[in-house]
């Protein structure tokens, strides 16, 4: 049987609200060790942020007149790929290489349910050839 979506997610990630600061989004990902974190707006799911993003928004001037802090709302990408958990892997895999994109937002019953990344695929591929091709004089061959 081939393995669905949810086998390889990462389930119920951390996300952070458009409205909140940059240095809140900066934060979590530190804390959590993540580069994809969804946005969203009260509970609707209307994004990702990633590390690259936060990192090629560019400050304001110092003391520039009305120079807050930038929000999330000033970095994320609205326009991600959301699929429903129990899709088909290879259907994933391919739909994210094609598209030449780092992660796809896990939802069900249209509510967020995990994160696959490109790390998250690296993992599982690896896991695949472990058990597929086992070590030769590993623990199998005894």
């Amino acid at each position: 049987m081939k393995p669905n979506l949810k086998t390889a997610m990462t389930p119920f990630p951390y996300s952070v609200e458009r409205s909140a600061p940059l240095s809140e989004a900066r934060a979590v990902m530190d804390q959590q060790e993540v580069r994809h974190l969804p946005v969203t707006d009260g509970h609707e799911l209307v994004g990702v942020i990633t590390d690259r993003d936060l990192w090629s928004v560019p400050s304001p001037p110092a003391g520039a007149e009305g120079a807050g802090e930038l929000t999330v709302g000033d970095a994320y990408v609205s326009d991600v790929y959301v699929v429903d958990l129990n899709e088909p892997l290879d259907r994933v895999l391919l739909t994210m290489a094609e598209r030449h994109i780092g992660s796809a937002l896990v939802t069900r019953k249209g509510r967020l349910a995990g994160v696959f990344t490109a790390v998250d695929a690296c993992r599982c591929f690896g896991e695949y050839l472990q058990q597929t091709f086992p070590a030769p004089g590993g623990d199998e061959a005894a």
